[in-house]
């Protein structure tokens, strides 16, 4: 047998797309000549030398022919060294040594003895292989776990060349990996307590309506105030990642590479903290060839924290404003354009000046009025308006911190938040993704609540989406209340969580 197939799949955004490894055997060629075609990158033209010695040291030889690999489709570029196994098991096809590849996708990196290492993508690989009707999937042994959540598909984690090729040759003794549950192991105690927090009364309560609408928060105050202690905590009153959920998060995690090895699906909702010296490419995505998710979509279904706002460029953060919109972020490049998820919740802090203390009432602030400007300047009008909830969060008293009562528990947070996101499921979406036809019936006022939304979006000067957005957040506090209607009070709550517009932008 001079031609063999064999199957395998390359990863486009969070994606798979099925390829097809095509080896040819010529005997007028000699075992030097080695030819890899089909928009192969570095990494991919590499493995002819990984898979001669790997071939050599598992005992089966390389063909002393010429060999010609075809990774089809020809117009997509292949990267990474995962095509190794399948174009090793294609050559040891083409010199009848194995057969019977038909229902078998296998990706994964050979090691110079013969053993396999983990590669990237793997889940969105298994997801790709039960699309297409394959029933077998072979995989390092380290992937195993994330792959085996994908149902009606028989997973086989392996160590060495040598159990691939058994594999084919009896399958019967080889028995597929049983999944996990989704998230085992994975603990919402686990994240920070609430209760460890002192003081901050306002910035708590402000923190569980942003986590039972999901809306996006602006924690402002001096330094040593909390806003970190309490961004950090976020994770530990959020409900815990749904089976949908889960399984997206994870296949961007390992799109990304940040599966543990041998871990499966993700249970706990990621908290993404990016420092501010990150490119725009590390936030939103992209990077040479094909590119990679960015922090914002790894915060998918979870938190992105950002620390120190104003200290970010402002070309970084104005990159926000499309994900912040359209939960997905769109990375064009000139032979493909990918779209990657990116519902998050957006948490950012900052100080209110330079120095930190500008408004403080025990010290005294160093800047002048058109550095504080400058430096509230770099957070523009629109990525503002993209923020649900701007809170103070001022220096903590004595008193509070020497107490020696503790706070509420996230526990105590965290019920309240799922009674609230219980209400909105029946809905079909958070309250900050309420859509425009719906937002009217769904946030009806009666007289006092106009009246009160009439004034706040006057003196705050609330463009059309901040006063969408502050209807949304009204809703989120009517559903706390166990309320059908928003109320004036709802309102009025909701504005005093707008109200740093008026102190510093206006």
């Amino acid at each position: 047998m001079a031609l063999f197939r064999t199957r395998t799949a390359a990863v486009y955004g969070i994606d798979a797309h099925p390829i097809d490894v095509e080896v040819d055997l010529s005997a007028s060629g000699s075992g030097r000549d080695f030819v890899t075609v089909g928009m192969p990158d570095t990494a991919v033209r590499e493995s002819r030398e990984r898979i001669r010695s790997a071939l050599a040291n598992s005992g089966f030889g390389f063909p002393n022919k010429g060999v010609t690999i075809n990774l089809a489709p020809a117009n997509l570029r292949k990267e990474g060294a995962g095509f190794d196994l399948p174009m090793t098991v294609g050559i040891l096809g083409a010199a009848g040594a194995v057969s019977g590849t038909d229902q078998h996708m296998m990706v994964g990196e050979l090691s110079l003895d013969g053993s396999l290492r983990p590669v990237r993508g793997v889940l969105s690989i298994a997801v790709c292989a039960r699309t297409r009707g394959i029933r077998n999937l072979v995989v390092p042994v380290e992937n195993s776990a994330e792959a085996a959540v994908v149902e009606g598909l028989n997973v086989y984690g392996l160590h060495h060349l040598r159990e691939v090729v058994g594999l084919l040759a009896a399958p019967e003794r080889f028995q597929p990996v049983r999944a996990n549950s989704p998230g085992s192991g994975a603990k919402v105690d686990a994240a920070p307590d609430f209760s460890e927090v002192r003081g901050q009364t306002t910035a708590k309560r402000a923190l569980e309506v942003a986590a039972a609408g999901s809306h996006n928060v602006l924690m402002i105050g001096p330094p040593g105030s909390g806003k970190t202690m309490l961004a950090r905590r976020m994770a530990g009153i959020l409900p815990p990642l749904t089976f949908a959920e889960s399984v997206e998060t994870t296949q961007i995690h390992s799109v990304a590479g940040l599966l543990q090895q041998g871990g499966g699906l993700l249970g706990l909702r990621p908290f993404r903290a990016p420092h501010h010296t990150i490119s725009d490419a590390g936030l939103i995505g992209g990077g040479s060839g094909t590119p990679r998710p960015g922090e914002v979509s790894m915060a998918h279904h979870g938190v992105l924290f950002l620390d120190e706002l104003p200290e970010f460029p402002r070309n970084v953060l104005e990159l926000l404003r499309q994900p912040l919109e359209d939960r997905s972020v769109t990375i064009a490049r000139a032979n493909m354009t990918l779209v990657f998820p990116a519902s998050f919740m957006l948490i950012a802090a900052m100080n209110p000046c330079r120095c930190g203390f500008h408004g403080d009432a025990t010290r005294e602030c160093r800047c002048t009025g058109a550095e504080i400007q400058r430096y509230l300047g770099k957070i523009s009008g629109p990525l503002l308006d993209r923020i649900d909830l701007h809170i103070e969060v001022p220096a903590v008293a004595y008193k509070e911190l020497r107490t020696r009562n503790d706070g509420e528990s996230s526990a105590a947070m965290r019920e309240r938040v799922l009674a609230t996101r219980a209400i909105q499921q029946r809905r079909g979406f958070h309250n900050a993704e309420i859509p425009n036809r719906t937002l009217r019936s769904l946030c009806a006022l009666d007289d006092a609540g106009e009246r009160t939304l009439e004034l706040a979006v006057r003196r705050l000067s609330l463009s059309a989406r901040g006063h969408d957005r502050l209807l949304k957040v009204a809703r989120t506090i009517a559903d706390l209340d166990r309320s059908e209607t928003v109320a004036a009070k709802h309102v009025a709550e909701a504005v005093q969580y707008r109200s740093l517009d008026r102190n510093y932008w206006t």
